[in-house]
Protein backbone atom coordinates (compact mmCIF):
# COMPACT_ATOMS: atom_id res chain seq x y z
CA UNK A 1 0.00 0.00 0.00
CA UNK A 2 2.80 2.38 0.89
CA UNK A 3 4.62 1.66 -2.36
CA UNK A 4 1.43 2.37 -4.30
CA UNK A 5 1.08 5.74 -2.60
CA UNK A 6 4.69 6.55 -3.43
CA UNK A 7 4.10 5.70 -7.09
CA UNK A 8 0.97 7.83 -7.21
CA UNK A 9 2.77 10.71 -5.51
CA UNK A 10 5.62 10.49 -8.01
CA UNK A 11 3.21 10.52 -10.95
CA UNK A 12 1.36 13.53 -9.53
CA UNK A 13 4.65 15.41 -9.13
CA UNK A 14 5.65 14.61 -12.70
CA UNK A 15 2.28 15.77 -14.04
CA UNK A 16 2.50 18.95 -11.96
CA UNK A 17 5.99 19.68 -13.28
CA UNK A 18 4.85 19.19 -16.88
CA UNK A 19 1.77 21.33 -16.26
CA UNK A 20 3.88 24.09 -14.70
CA UNK A 21 6.26 24.01 -17.65
CA UNK A 22 3.35 24.29 -20.06
CA UNK A 23 1.86 27.15 -18.06
CA UNK A 24 5.19 28.95 -18.25
CA UNK A 25 5.36 28.44 -22.01
CA UNK A 26 1.81 29.73 -22.49
CA UNK A 27 2.37 32.77 -20.29
CA UNK A 28 5.84 33.82 -21.43
CA UNK A 29 7.02 32.00 -24.56
CA UNK A 30 3.98 31.54 -26.83
CA UNK A 31 3.36 34.48 -29.17
CA UNK A 32 6.28 36.33 -27.56
CA UNK A 33 4.20 37.27 -24.53
CA UNK A 34 7.40 37.94 -22.60
CA UNK A 35 7.43 41.25 -24.43
CA UNK A 36 4.35 42.30 -22.43
CA UNK A 37 6.27 41.84 -19.20
CA UNK A 38 9.23 43.78 -20.60
CA UNK A 39 6.90 46.54 -21.72
CA UNK A 40 5.36 46.52 -18.28
CA UNK A 41 8.73 46.95 -16.63
CA UNK A 42 9.44 49.98 -18.80
CA UNK A 43 6.07 51.56 -18.03
CA UNK A 44 6.51 51.01 -14.31
CA UNK A 45 9.91 52.71 -14.29
CA UNK A 46 8.69 55.60 -16.48
CA UNK A 47 5.69 56.33 -14.25
CA UNK A 48 7.71 55.97 -11.06
CA UNK A 49 10.61 58.18 -12.20
CA UNK A 50 8.57 61.09 -13.55
CA UNK A 51 6.05 60.90 -10.71
CA UNK A 52 8.90 61.17 -8.21
CA UNK A 53 10.37 64.15 -10.06
CA UNK A 54 6.98 65.87 -10.01
CA UNK A 55 6.56 64.96 -6.35
CA UNK A 56 9.94 66.46 -5.47
CA UNK A 57 9.07 69.73 -7.24
CA UNK A 58 5.67 70.00 -5.56
CA UNK A 59 7.04 68.86 -2.22
CA UNK A 60 9.90 71.37 -2.28
CA UNK A 61 7.54 74.29 -2.95
CA UNK A 62 5.07 73.24 -0.26
CA UNK A 63 7.88 72.58 2.23
CA UNK A 64 9.40 76.03 1.67
CA UNK A 65 6.01 77.67 2.21
CA UNK A 66 5.31 75.70 5.37
CA UNK A 67 8.81 76.17 6.81
CA UNK A 68 8.81 79.88 5.98
CA UNK A 69 5.47 80.31 7.71
CA UNK A 70 6.61 78.46 10.82
CA UNK A 71 9.89 80.39 11.08
CA UNK A 72 9.06 83.88 9.91
CA UNK A 73 5.34 84.60 10.01
CA UNK A 74 5.24 85.91 13.59
CA UNK A 75 8.21 88.23 12.90
CA UNK A 76 7.00 89.56 9.54
CA UNK A 77 5.63 93.06 9.26
CA UNK A 78 2.07 93.48 8.05
CA UNK A 79 1.74 93.78 4.31
CA UNK A 80 1.01 91.90 1.10
CA UNK A 81 3.86 89.43 1.65
CA UNK A 82 2.52 88.33 5.00
CA UNK A 83 -1.00 87.95 3.63
CA UNK A 84 0.19 85.90 0.65
CA UNK A 85 2.31 83.66 2.90
CA UNK A 86 -0.71 83.01 5.12
CA UNK A 87 -2.88 82.17 2.08
CA UNK A 88 -0.26 79.84 0.60
CA UNK A 89 0.17 78.16 3.96
CA UNK A 90 -3.58 77.49 4.21
CA UNK A 91 -3.60 76.06 0.66
CA UNK A 92 -0.61 73.88 1.53
CA UNK A 93 -2.31 72.56 4.66
CA UNK A 94 -5.48 71.72 2.72
CA UNK A 95 -3.42 69.98 0.04
CA UNK A 96 -1.51 67.92 2.60
CA UNK A 97 -4.64 67.00 4.55
CA UNK A 98 -6.66 65.94 1.51
CA UNK A 99 -3.95 64.06 -0.35
CA UNK A 100 -2.50 62.27 2.68
CA UNK A 101 -5.96 61.55 4.06
CA UNK A 102 -7.43 59.83 1.00
CA UNK A 103 -6.39 56.55 -0.69
CA UNK A 104 -4.28 56.85 -3.83
CA UNK A 105 -6.78 54.56 -5.59
CA UNK A 106 -9.51 57.16 -5.13
CA UNK A 107 -7.21 59.92 -6.34
CA UNK A 108 -6.20 58.16 -9.55
CA UNK A 109 -9.81 57.21 -10.32
CA UNK A 110 -10.95 60.81 -9.84
CA UNK A 111 -8.13 62.01 -12.08
CA UNK A 112 -8.86 59.54 -14.86
CA UNK A 113 -12.64 59.15 -14.79
CA UNK A 114 -13.60 62.74 -13.84
CA UNK A 115 -10.88 65.36 -14.36
CA UNK A 116 -9.30 63.76 -17.43
CA UNK A 117 -12.34 61.83 -18.59
CA UNK A 118 -11.74 62.80 -22.23
CA UNK A 119 -8.04 61.86 -22.21
CA UNK A 120 -6.69 58.52 -23.41
CA UNK A 121 -3.14 59.19 -22.23
CA UNK A 122 -3.12 56.87 -19.24
CA UNK A 123 0.60 57.20 -18.62
CA UNK A 124 0.24 60.97 -18.23
CA UNK A 125 -2.71 60.56 -15.86
CA UNK A 126 -0.79 58.01 -13.79
CA UNK A 127 2.30 60.24 -13.60
CA UNK A 128 0.22 63.25 -12.59
CA UNK A 129 -1.79 61.31 -10.00
CA UNK A 130 1.17 59.65 -8.36
CA UNK A 131 3.22 62.84 -8.58
CA UNK A 132 0.58 64.85 -6.72
CA UNK A 133 0.21 62.08 -4.16
CA UNK A 134 3.96 61.74 -3.68
CA UNK A 135 4.35 65.51 -3.39
CA UNK A 136 2.35 65.55 -0.15
CA UNK A 137 4.70 63.07 1.50
CA UNK A 138 7.85 64.60 0.02
CA UNK A 139 6.71 68.00 1.33
CA UNK A 140 6.78 66.76 4.92
CA UNK A 141 10.11 65.05 4.29
CA UNK A 142 11.62 68.28 2.98
CA UNK A 143 9.98 70.33 5.70
CA UNK A 144 11.57 68.13 8.34
CA UNK A 145 14.92 68.49 6.60
CA UNK A 146 14.65 72.28 6.43
CA UNK A 147 13.62 72.58 10.06
CA UNK A 148 16.57 70.38 11.08
CA UNK A 149 19.11 72.87 9.65
CA UNK A 150 20.68 75.00 12.36
CA UNK A 151 19.46 78.58 12.55
CA UNK A 152 23.06 79.73 12.34
CA UNK A 153 23.18 78.58 8.72
CA UNK A 154 20.37 80.95 7.86
CA UNK A 155 22.04 83.80 9.69
CA UNK A 156 25.31 83.05 7.88
CA UNK A 157 23.57 83.34 4.54
CA UNK A 158 21.99 86.66 5.46
CA UNK A 159 25.36 87.95 6.68
CA UNK A 160 26.75 87.27 3.19
CA UNK A 161 24.20 89.66 1.72
CA UNK A 162 21.68 87.05 0.52
CA UNK A 163 18.01 87.82 0.82
CA UNK A 164 15.60 85.24 2.22
CA UNK A 165 14.98 83.44 -1.10
CA UNK A 166 18.68 83.33 -2.00
CA UNK A 167 19.53 81.99 1.45
CA UNK A 168 16.96 79.22 1.07
CA UNK A 169 18.12 78.31 -2.45
CA UNK A 170 21.90 78.47 -1.97
CA UNK A 171 22.37 77.60 1.71
CA UNK A 172 19.41 75.84 3.33
CA UNK A 173 17.90 73.69 0.55
CA UNK A 174 21.17 71.97 -0.50
CA UNK A 175 21.86 70.95 3.09
CA UNK A 176 18.28 69.83 3.64
CA UNK A 177 18.32 67.79 0.40
CA UNK A 178 21.43 65.95 1.54
CA UNK A 179 19.73 65.17 4.84
CA UNK A 180 16.54 63.79 3.33
CA UNK A 181 18.15 61.90 0.43
CA UNK A 182 17.90 58.44 2.10
CA UNK A 183 14.23 59.07 2.87
CA UNK A 184 13.62 60.02 -0.75
CA UNK A 185 15.06 56.66 -1.73
CA UNK A 186 12.44 54.99 0.45
CA UNK A 187 9.76 57.14 -1.18
CA UNK A 188 10.91 55.90 -4.59
CA UNK A 189 10.47 52.28 -3.46
CA UNK A 190 7.01 52.99 -2.02
CA UNK A 191 6.00 54.80 -5.19
CA UNK A 192 7.24 51.89 -7.31
CA UNK A 193 4.89 49.56 -5.44
CA UNK A 194 1.98 51.99 -5.48
CA UNK A 195 1.94 52.05 -9.29
CA UNK A 196 0.18 48.69 -9.07
CA UNK A 197 -3.12 50.42 -8.33
CA UNK A 198 -3.13 51.89 -11.83
CA UNK A 199 -4.96 48.72 -12.83
CA UNK A 200 -8.12 50.59 -11.92
CA UNK A 201 -7.76 52.71 -15.05
CA UNK A 202 -7.45 49.62 -17.28
CA UNK A 203 -4.00 50.19 -18.67
CA UNK A 204 -3.08 48.11 -21.74
CA UNK A 205 -6.33 46.26 -22.38
CA UNK A 206 -4.63 44.19 -25.08
CA UNK A 207 -3.00 42.06 -22.40
CA UNK A 208 -6.33 40.99 -20.93
CA UNK A 209 -7.13 38.63 -23.80
CA UNK A 210 -3.87 36.76 -23.27
CA UNK A 211 -4.73 36.08 -19.66
CA UNK A 212 -8.19 34.82 -20.57
CA UNK A 213 -6.65 32.16 -22.79
CA UNK A 214 -4.34 30.68 -20.19
CA UNK A 215 -4.16 29.84 -16.52
CA UNK A 216 -0.95 30.78 -14.82
CA UNK A 217 0.06 30.62 -11.21
CA UNK A 218 3.08 31.17 -9.05
CA UNK A 219 3.94 34.64 -7.85
CA UNK A 220 1.27 37.10 -6.78
CA UNK A 221 1.43 39.22 -9.90
CA UNK A 222 0.87 36.25 -12.21
CA UNK A 223 -1.91 34.86 -10.03
CA UNK A 224 -3.57 38.25 -10.46
CA UNK A 225 -3.50 37.63 -14.19
CA UNK A 226 -5.68 34.54 -13.83
CA UNK A 227 -8.01 35.89 -11.14
CA UNK A 228 -11.54 36.90 -12.05
CA UNK A 229 -11.67 39.25 -9.05
CA UNK A 230 -9.19 41.73 -10.51
CA UNK A 231 -8.72 43.51 -13.80
CA UNK A 232 -5.38 42.48 -15.28
CA UNK A 233 -5.57 45.32 -17.83
CA UNK A 234 -2.27 46.82 -16.65
CA UNK A 235 0.75 44.87 -17.73
CA UNK A 236 3.05 46.94 -15.57
CA UNK A 237 1.34 45.56 -12.46
CA UNK A 238 3.37 42.40 -12.98
CA UNK A 239 6.61 44.17 -12.19
CA UNK A 240 5.31 46.31 -9.36
CA UNK A 241 5.29 43.54 -6.77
Amino acid sequence: MESLLNVLTTKVNIISAISLKRQFEISFIDKDRWQLYLEGLGNTLIVTFFALILGIVIGAVVAIVRASYDKNYSEMKGGLGKILLAIFNIISKIYLTVVRGTPVVIQIMIMYYIIFATSNNKIFVAILSFGINSGAYVAEIFRGGIMSIDEGQFEAGRSLGFNYVQTMVYVIIPQAFKTVLPTLGNEFIVLLKETAVSGYINWFNKSRRYCKRSYVSGIYAIVWCSSSLFDYGNVFLLVAW
